[in-house]
Formats: C-alpha cells, structure tokens, sequence
C-alpha cells in the first residue's frame, strides 16, 4: 500500500505535469495527495525538501530501469542499458536533466538547500557504470571494463543530447521506435569487443 510519502510525490509529478514547478504550491500538491499541508510539511520540511524528493526519486528510477536492463544476457548489458538510458531520458525530462544537467524550462532543479542529496550527471553516471561493471564477469581488469561501459554510456548521452536525424524513407525495423540508432548500438559493440594489447582474451 502506497505510503503518504509516495501519494505526495506522486501529487507532485501531477502537479508538475500541469504547470511550471514555481507556480506549485505546497497546498496545491497536498490536495492532490488527499493529506493535509501539516503532513506535507512534516514529510518534506519545504518546497526545496520536497524539489529534492522529487528529484531523487526520478534518479531511482533510472537506476531501477538500469537494473532491469543488466538482467539481460551479459553480452547485451552495453546496449541494453544504453537503449534504457536514451529511452528513459525521452520520455522523462526529471532524467534527462540529471543525466545532461540540461533542464526544460518548468522543471525543479537541484538546488543549494539540500546539497549532495541529488546526484549531478557525472555521480549518476557513475552509479549506472558501477552497476554495469559489477554484472560484468569479463576477463579485463575492472578498470578497463569501466572505462568500456563509461564509453556506453557517453554515447548513449550523446544520442540524448544531439539525436540524430531519421533518413527519409528508411525502412522501419521492429525495434524502430526505440530511440537508439543502429551507429550507435555499432559503436558499442565495437568498444567491447576490441582486442586489449594484454594477452588476456578479446572481450565478448
């Protein structure tokens, strides 16, 4: 059963996808949650706490979905988890700012209340290069699978920041509608099957 700190986070994303978060107000957030302002209060302490909750739930959520992603067979963890960020930055603009530190206008943004709470592109980065690492059982050492599933990552965010152009008449795959072009998915296959100058075996 979802708690009182769910139902007002869930009445913030409502409200925010309303109007820009300036005009939100606590009252407004805590109508829609079905609580009292007194509650909200007690949860959150101010606007900027519950700017922060908001913010760090929506970090969670991409971490969940790269999570998700690393269930795949181990020699698809790169793309899938490259296709899930490019996805999720589409259609969440809370994860594309904490992904690029790109924000629409509208959006609550980190702020300096609560520092260190929310984590900025290069901290959530490395969570998600952390967790693909730790799925890993390639025979590189860490640091080179690291630097490997960092590479995955930036150009995923690359895609996120500067997608590329569709071709005219192109004929649709069944996967089509996924962001993520086939270049991109390309280069990532290449960055981890590249032959390492150690004898240690080429990389799946």
């Amino acid at each position: 059963m979802p708690t009182a700190r769910d139902a007002l986070l869930d009445a913030a994303l409502r409200a925010l996808a309303d109007r820009p978060w300036r005009t939100v107000r606590m009252a407004d957030v805590a109508a829609l949650a079905g609580v009292s302002r007194q509650t909200l209060y007690n949860e959150f302490s101010t606007k900027a706490g519950l700017a922060t909750a908001v913010l760090c739930q929506a970090a969670d959520r991409y971490l969940t979905g790269v999570d998700r992603a690393l269930t795949a067979p181990e020699p698809a963890h790169p793309v899938a988890v490259a296709r899930w960020t490019v996805r999720a930055a589409s259609v969440d603009p809370l994860v594309k700012g904490l992904l690029t530190g790109l924000w629409a206008e509208g959006l609550p943004r980190p702020g300096h209340e609560l520092p260190g709470q929310v984590p900025d592109p290069a901290r959530l980065l490395a969570l998600a290069r952390d967790r693909m690492v730790a799925a890993s059982h390639a025979p590189a050492s860490s640091s080179a699978v690291a630097e490997r599933c960092e590479t995955a990552l930036r150009l995923a965010l690359s895609h996120v920041i500067a997608p590329r152009r569709p071709v005219p008449d192109q004929c649709a795959e069944p996967d089509s509608w996924s962001p993520i072009t086939p270049m991109i998915t390309s280069e990532i296959d290449t960055s981890f099957s590249v032959e390492t100058t150690s004898p240690r075996k080429t990389m799946p």
